[in-house]
C-alpha cells in the first residue's frame, strides 16, 4: 500500500466519529469482497474472536460507544493473552534448550521419535503361550 495514501486516509479518518468509522469499515469490507487483488492476511485467533464479538454487537444494535468501550477491554485482554502465550513459548524453548544442553553434557543420545504404530507381531516369547486375540464386546441389542 502506498504510504502517502495511507497517511492521507488516516488524517481524514481522525476527524470522524466512531459511528462514521464503522460505516467506512463496512464500505471497505464491501470493496474488499468485490475488488481485492490479494487475500487479506489471516488474523490470529484472538483478533478473529474480538472482531466476531464486535460484529455481533453491531448487528444487535448496541450503541457505538458501548461497542468501542467493549473493544477497548477486549484489546487489553488480548494483549495480556498474547503476552502469556509469548512467555509460555519462551519458557518452553528454554526448557528444550536446557534439556539439550544437559543431554550433550552427559553424552546421552538425542531422544528418539516415538514409533509410528505399535508392532503388529503377535509372536510369544520363547517358553510362553501366545495371548488370545482380543474379542470385541457384544452389543446390548445382540443379546436380547
Amino acid at each position: 500500500m502506498n504510504p502517502y495514501v495511507r497517511d492521507r486516509i488516516n488524517r481524514k479518518l481522525d476527524t470522524l466519529s466512531d459511528e462514521r468509522l464503522y460505516q467506512i469499515l463496512d464500505y471497505v469490507e464491501f470493496l474488499e469482497s468485490k475488488y481485492a487483488e490479494k487475500s487479506a492476511p489471516v488474523a490470529n485467533v484472538f483478533t478473529r474472536f474480538a472482531e466476531g464479538v464486535e460484529d455481533k454487537l453491531r448487528a444487535g444494535g448496541v450503541a457505538v460507544s458501548t461497542v468501542s468501550e467493549t473493544m477497548g477491554f477486549l484489546n487489553k485482554a488480548m494483549g495480556v493473552l498474547n503476552g502469556v502465550a509469548l512467555t509460555t513459548m519462551t519458557v518452553a524453548g528454554d526448557v528444550v534448550n536446557a534439556a539439550k544442553t544437559a543431554a550433550d553434557q552427559v553424552g546421552a543420545p538425542p531422544p528418539a521419535a516415538p514409533p509410528a504404530s505399535p508392532p503388529t507381531s503377535h509372536a510369544a516369547a520363547p517358553g510362553t503361550q501366545p495371548a488370545p486375540p482380543a474379542v470385541p464386546p457384544i452389543p446390548p441389542s445382540a443379546t436380547a
